[in-house]
């Protein structure tokens, strides 16, 4: 997939971060934060662009992607405040604390077009289930929500699962019963959240596809 984004070099004290956001932004495309139940809602484009991004996440340990969604057209379902996303390697450090100051100096980007390459993807992906279905499997999601900002921190592997949930819902979202009416349908759920402890109701954070209104423009594939 060819994404075409934006790149900024923020730099905080001694150390310059390599920060990306879409090109274009995903209007029709929302996320809240779990509490304990978060929802991301897109249309065909945001889940596409979504599976993207976490891919391009995947391979970029050293990359901070961050995904606005707050400013984009609100939707007519769901409850609680509007978030952004930002997706970095565990490995890289990144503090939610920290992340106001560097989304202050996301300015004057260059534009940046990447090519994601899906074929490993789904490889490396495919990898990460199969270890995933064992006990002592720790490769997961952390995550956090600080600043109207929701982060999630991964591996590779991790990454790369979620973007093939992405796919799987921006191909198949379009084809499910009742969405060329407006209604929006459940296609999956972000894998392997890290849970609190204490048991209670499980964190997830549900992934379903809605197309834009109005809905007379949408017609579902092979129609």
């Amino acid at each position: 997939m060819r994404l075409r984004l934006r790149q900024f070099r923020p730099r905080t004290g001694p150390r310059q971060h390599r920060v990306v956001q879409p090109g274009q932004p995903l209007r029709h495309t929302t996320l809240r934060a779990p509490e304990p139940i978060g929802m991301l809602l897109g249309d065909h484009d945001g889940l596409n662009r979504l599976a993207g991004l976490f891919s391009f996440a995947a391979y970029s340990r050293h990359t901070i992607v961050h995904v606005p969604l707050r400013d984009s057209l609100p939707p007519d379902e769901g409850v609680g405040e509007l978030v952004d996303l930002v997706l970095a390697h565990h490995t890289l450090g990144l503090r939610p604390s920290a992340w106001p100051e560097l989304r202050r100096k996301l300015t004057d980007g260059t534009p940046l077009t990447v090519h994601t390459d899906e074929a490993r993807t789904d490889r490396d992906s495919t990898a990460w289930r199969e270890r995933h279905e064992r006990t002592d499997n720790r490769d997961e999601l952390r995550h956090a929500t600080h600043a109207r900002t929701f982060f999630l921190f991964g591996s590779r592997d991790v990454f790369a699962g979620t973007a093939m949930s992405f796919a799987h819902a921006a191909g198949w979202g379009p084809l499910q019963k009742g969405v060329a009416k407006g209604c929006s349908t459940l296609m999956t759920a972000l894998p392997a959240l890290v849970q609190p402890p204490g048991g209670g109701h499980p964190l997830e954070v549900l992934v379903c596809f809605k197309p834009y209104p109005p809905y007379a423009h949408f017609r579902r594939p092979g129609r």
